[in-house]
């Protein structure tokens, strides 16, 4: 990579692999990882108990640390990698909560305006890396990584999630151009059939395709696939 200063983020579902991905590529390339707060999170075991009760102060928390790590990246010279962004709170989480009836009209507005002012302030990654999975891939996958509090969750929420993500990603591209001329790339990483955590051959398929497309003039490049 040359020397400017990079930042990629890693979109996905619960379960698609945004975590091993960002800590792989960070080895890869020497990028500073940025992970999802999810350990140390004091509502994620209630809202999996109760998403009605739990939800707005779920999303919130979820906002308010990925800001702080949007402010942090800005701030450094350093190439970062971020395990899932700041813009699937809104145009995911928090969307699917509200019309599944988890978050009343009240607070769903009042995030919504919170976060149309915080994403004003923030710079949108260089790239964004979408890790397409099935929701047999979710479910397994979640499964395998034993969190207690995770393995209540239903094939319809994950499916719900999967059409918003789907849909997202689709008007990804509308907003793909900055104000200076930079572009905000787009590559899909197509997993289901992928083990970058095991395979080395799969890893160097996606850290190949991440190079070319960070250098490539195009928006969006051909997907990853197995």
């Amino acid at each position: 990579m040359s020397g400017k200063k990079l930042f990629v983020s890693i979109a996905g579902n619960i379960g698609s692999g945004k975590s091993s991905l960002t800590k792989l590529l960070s080895e890869r390339f020497g990028w500073i990882p940025f992970f999802e707060s999810v350990d140390d999170n004091p509502y994620l075991k209630d809202f999996y108990a109760d998403m009605k009760r739990w939800s707005f102060h779920l999303q919130v928390y979820f906002l308010s640390n990925r800001f702080k790590n949007h402010q942090r990246i800005s701030e450094m010279s350093a190439s970062v990698v971020q395990d899932r962004s700041i813009y699937e709170d809104v145009e995911i989480f928090a969307r699917n909560l509200h019309e599944m009836g988890n978050m009343s009209d009240r607070d769903y507005e009042s995030y919504r305006e919170l976060f149309g002012i915080m994403v004003t302030y923030l710079r949108r990654p260089d790239l964004l890396i979408y890790l397409r999975a099935n929701i047999d891939t979710l479910l397994r996958q979640i499964k395998l990584r034993g969190r207690g509090f995770e393995q209540g969750i239903t094939r319809e929420y994950l499916n719900r999630l999967n059409t918003s993500y789907e849909d997202w990603i689709s008007r990804y591209g509308e907003q793909a151009v900055e104000s200076d001329g930079s572009l905000n790339k787009l590559l899909i990483i197509e997993s289901d059939d992928l083990d970058f955590v095991n395979n080395p051959n799969h890893l160097n398929k996606i850290t190949t395709r991440v190079e070319e497309t960070l250098h490539s003039p195009s928006l969006q490049a051909p997907r990853v696939v197995g």
